[in-house]
């Protein structure tokens, strides 16, 4: 029979919540956010607890707070849009460096989703969150030698992709 129970649910959450609240935590480095994104996943799974067999829902949480991590961002992209607009029409500049700007975006952000995820999340890390490479290695639990082949990496793409010295 399909479904969980109470009980089955309180192992389910005991058994996943830090395995799927660090795989967030490494695509993002903030941990709040990552426990939000857990938290959310859990109260989707209770919410269909009807439907959900026990068996899966490791992989389904995972699947599902993946989804909500990829909402999020791309929520946060569209704030980040939207005061960067602001910020640009205040200065009252011309129009063709407006144009020039949202080509930019446009290929920077082509460009961002393009890059392996891997690549992004290292650039992302370091260039966003302004973290080091030792932080970044830590969080995600490589060598320093493994973010650096990363970035570089990311880095070679990213100049190819955009034409410009980053």
């Amino acid at each position: 029979m399909a479904g969980i129970n109470q009980t089955e649910f309180d192992e389910i959450f005991m058994e996943w919540y830090y395995p799927v609240r660090n795989s967030i935590y490494y695509k993002s480095g903030d941990m709040p956010f990552s426990e939000d994104i857990t938290q959310e996943a859990f109260i989707k799974i209770w919410e269909k607890r009807d439907s959900v067999k026990k068996e899966t829902v490791g992989p389904l949480l995972y699947k599902i707070s993946a989804n909500l991590f990829l909402n999020a961002v791309d929520h946060s992209k569209v704030e980040m849009k939207f005061v960067a607009n602001q910020d640009i029409n205040a200065l009252s500049v011309s129009p063709e460096y407006e144009l020039e700007m949202k080509d930019f975006d446009n290929r920077l952000h082509k460009a961002l989703s393009d890059l392996d995820e891997k690549l992004r999340v290292v650039f992302l890390m370091n260039r966003i969150d302004d973290m080091t490479y030792n932080q970044i290695a830590d969080n995600l639990g490589l060598s320093v030698k493994a973010i650096e082949k990363r970035m570089s990496k990311a880095m070679a793409f990213l100049q190819d992709q955009l034409r410009i010295k980053i």
